[in-house]
C-alpha cells in the first residue's frame, strides 16, 4: 500500500528533490473553478494542473503514475481523498499539501487570498 506524505507547503520543493523528481514536478489542484478564481497559487518550479476533484478519474492518463504528484486544494480534505484514490490506481510517490492552499498563503506567498 502507497503511502500517503503530509506536506506542508513550505516543504513542497524538499519533498520532490527526495523522490528523485525526474522532468518537471507536478502540482495537482483539485479544487473546483470558482476557488481558482478566487486565489490561485503561482507555478515555481513545478508544473501547476488544474482538475476539479470530480473530473480526477476522467484524468489519470496524462499522469505518470511512477512521478512525484502533490495534490493540493483549500484545506487538505478533498486533496487527501484524490491522493488516497490515486494510490488506488497504482500511483507511487503521493503527497498531500497538508493546510492547502490556506496554508501556501501563510508560508510561501502572502500575495494569495485567503477565502
Amino acid at each position: 500500500m502507497t503511502t500517503i506524505d503530509q506536506i506542508r507547503p513550505a516543504q513542497l520543493a524538499a519533498w520532490f528533490q527526495a523522490q528523485g523528481a525526474t522532468g518537471e514536478p507536478v502540482v495537482l489542484d483539485v479544487r473546483e473553478d470558482w476557488e481558482l478564481q478566487a486565489a490561485s497559487v503561482r507555478a515555481d518550479g513545478f508544473k501547476l494542473v488544474k482538475i476539479p476533484m470530480g473530473d480526477v478519474p476522467g484524468h489519470l492518463g496524462e499522469f505518470d503514475p511512477q512521478q512525484p504528484l502533490a495534490i493540493l486544494c483549500h484545506h487538505g480534505n478533498r486533496s487527501q481523498r484524490v491522493a488516497l484514490f490515486l494510490a488506488a490506481q497504482g500511483f507511487a510517490k503521493l503527497a498531500n499539501v497538508a493546510g492547502g492552499i490556506e496554508a501556501w498563503s501563510g508560508e510561501v506567498d502572502d500575495s494569495v487570498p485567503r477565502y
